[in-house]
């Protein structure tokens, strides 16, 4: 059986576990992902690298949902890293910056999740397809995780611009 994914699959895949592991680190390490910060340094370059690979692939044959949701997440990025330039509203930079950092690594997720429930495991895939209950059911799940982790990086924010 030949293997089901392509060498930009590949490199696409091996590119975006780095953002993936970066971001992890980040939040756990620091309840957040700080561009000044190697960690923070490193989610930026990988997701950007991320994004671009996957322009090269489609199980479609063209553009497709995954590659919009890249594009909203670089946007969202460039957004969090200008919010922090223009001081309109300094009180809330860091928390309109933050969440924004977490809703593009939120956003990373969304086309991992369908893809890698419907490739894995190789011989006999979890799901059949973006409308199976499994990837329907696990996006949901990924969901609630970033409504109550952000919930909870708020009120981290909030505590430590208190002391």
């Amino acid at each position: 059986m030949p293997h089901p994914i392509s060498t930009l699959g590949a490199v696409h895949t091996a590119i975006s576990v780095l953002p993936l592991a970066a971001g992890l680190y980040s939040f756990v390490r620091y309840r957040a992902i700080e561009p000044a910060r190697r960690s923070g340094q490193l989610y930026l370059v990988s997701m950007l690298l991320s994004v671009l690979t996957a322009f090269g692939l489609s199980s479609t044959g063209g553009f497709n949902a995954g590659h919009a949701l890249g594009i909203l997440a670089l946007l969202v990025i460039g957004g969090s890293l200008l919010i922090r330039q223009l001081p309109l509203f300094p009180r809330l930079v860091p928390y309109l910056s933050q969440f924004g950092f977490s809703f593009s690594f939120f956003l990373l997720l969304v086309p991992a999740i369908g893809e890698t429930l419907t490739r894995l495991p190789v011989a006999h895939p979890l799901a059949t397809g973006p409308e199976s209950p499994l990837v329907r059911g696990t996006l949901l799940a990924w969901l609630a995780i970033f409504v109550v982790g952000s919930a909870l990086q708020m009120w981290w924010l909030r505590s430590q611009r208190k002391r």
